[in-house]
């Protein structure tokens, strides 16, 4: 049975980017939202196994890391793993700070040490 990944905040090229590197290694199925509430809809909607978060949405360019405290302060949502979409370490930083996984940036889409982030996230052996 696939797992289900969320992806929250990416432009299209970004969003098809991912879909395809999530696709390509895993089997998942994959959302997308672009705001907070739909991004809340969503989560409380469905069994979600790994949200990714882009650190500024492309919709309206607020921050995504404000998704994940929302998340990680709720008790429905908080066992729910959270990745930080960013290039930046020391966001990347922050949102493990937060609760979230160490993420990867688009940057690190070929790498083989993003596919076992992903993979250990997803709670894939």
């Amino acid at each position: 049975m696939p797992k289900t990944v969320l992806s929250v905040g990416q432009c299209r090229p970004d969003n098809a980017a991912l879909s395809h590197f999530l696709k390509s290694n895993f089997d998942v199925e994959v959302l997308t939202s672009d705001l907070p509430d739909d991004t809340q809809a969503t989560i409380s909607g469905q069994q979600i196994d790994l949200v990714l978060i882009n650190r500024k949405l492309d919709a309206d360019y607020s921050d995504g890391m404000e998704i994940l405290k929302s998340m990680k302060a709720s008790e429905a949502t908080a066992a729910i793993p959270v990745m930080l979409v960013s290039n930046f370490p020391e966001w990347q930083e922050k949102a493990v700070a937060e609760g979230a996984v160490y993420g990867f940036g688009k940057s690190e889409l070929t790498s083989a040490e993003t596919v076992d982030r992903v993979r250990s996230a997803l709670k894939l052996t």
